[in-house]
């Protein structure tokens, strides 16, 4: 197995975090004077649990999964960004990830100034492990996989991930942001398997947070460990803490929505099939369709002038001519289709 610590950066290994006054402290007190807040209007006056400990432990409940394999931020992205500062040498490692694929993992690469190595998804959306695998060399750091995939929707073959999980010696993230959305099982219950693989899951989709912010990294403690280290002490603030809290309480009417949505996808799969400007319908894993029309530009710019806005990817590889169409509300879908009839 390979020790997590020697695939860090060195600089993070050495790192000292920073030490907030609520993680010197933890228990009650009556008297709080080390913070330097406010002593009025409470509770918000207070800096938050900088690990999120009472959240964490309902996630924890939610998913069957430990508290301490558990780290919060700012939706998926902070996590996305962190474990690339944490893993990646700017100028000398590399990140390989599927393409097309999510765009932030490249975003967040050129951002901490690491090469991003893109593996072409065959012409069916499906992927090849042995041709990802050879675009990895000894300063891989990081493969990034995202399944249900996003914009293709589709969930990516286990047995390919699996060669990935023991086939790559450097650290994994499987995004499962659409997870709630497809009849696969999660990665989440196979970490002891594989101590080298990080799951991404948010509340942003079936959920109905994406407003709120708050996504979920699953990995081992050690991984986690370095996850907290490198974030900054109050990253969740009191009123998500909270607040998505009391929606976990709420899951049956998070699974009610996903039927739902689930449907609206099928029967708006259904229409679009037979309109004149839609060439093909691809099958979906997740709460959107890939859609490939006749001009995706001139369809897109239609549909905006009336207020329907979809999402063009026909610049992204493998999507030419492909607009991305998120499952709305049964009125949504229908204003949708109306208004593809009038082209």
């Amino acid at each position: 197995m390979t020790d997590i610590s020697s695939l860090v950066r060195r600089n993070i290994r050495d790192l000292k975090p920073y030490s907030c006054a609520r993680s010197e402290f933890q228990g009650e007190a009556s008297v709080f004077l080390d913070a330097n807040e406010n002593p009025l209007n409470e509770p918000y006056n207070r800096y938050p649990d900088p690990l999120q400990i009472e959240l964490k432990q309902k996630i924890a409940g939610l998913k069957h999964v430990n508290p301490t394999r558990i780290m919060l931020g700012a939706g998926s992205d902070e996590p996305i960004d962190l474990i690339i500062r944490i893993f990646c040498e700017p100028k000398v490692d590399n990140i390989v990830a599927i393409s097309p694929t999510y765009g932030m993992y490249e975003v967040c690469a050129d951002i901490n100034n690491v090469e991003y190595r893109k593996s072409a998804l065959n012409d069916d959306f499906t992927f090849d492990a042995a041709r990802l695998l050879d675009a990895t060399d000894e300063h891989t750091k990081l493969i990034f996989l995202c399944s249900p995939n996003n914009p293709t929707g589709n969930i990516l073959d286990s047995n390919e991930v699996r060669k990935i999980l023991t086939g790559f010696r450097g650290i994994t993230v499987m995004d499962e942001a659409y997870v709630d959305f497809s009849t696969h099982p999660s990665w989440l219950q196979e970490l002891d398997s594989y101590p080298r693989l990080t799951v991404l899951q948010t509340f942003s989709k079936a959920w109905g947070l994406a407003s709120v912010r708050c996504g979920m990294a699953f990995a081992s403690e050690d991984i986690i460990r370095y996850l907290n280290k490198v974030k900054y002490p109050y990253n969740i603030n009191l009123l998500t803490q909270k607040f998505v809290g009391e929606q976990i309480t709420f899951e049956a009417r998070k699974n009610e929505w996903v039927r739902m949505l689930l449907y609206q996808r099928e029967l708006l799969a259904k229409e679009l099939t037979q309109l004149p400007v839609v060439e093909h319908v691809f099958p979906s894993d997740a709460n959107f369709l890939l859609v490939r029309v006749t001009d995706a530009n001139e369809v897109y710019g239609r549909l905006v002038r009336k207020g329907v806005i979809v999402r063009n990817r026909s610049n992204i590889s493998l999507c030419q001519g492909c607009l991305r169409i998120t499952a709305g509300t049964e009125q949504e879908n229908n204003l949708l289709i109306n208004e593809l009839k009038q082209l």
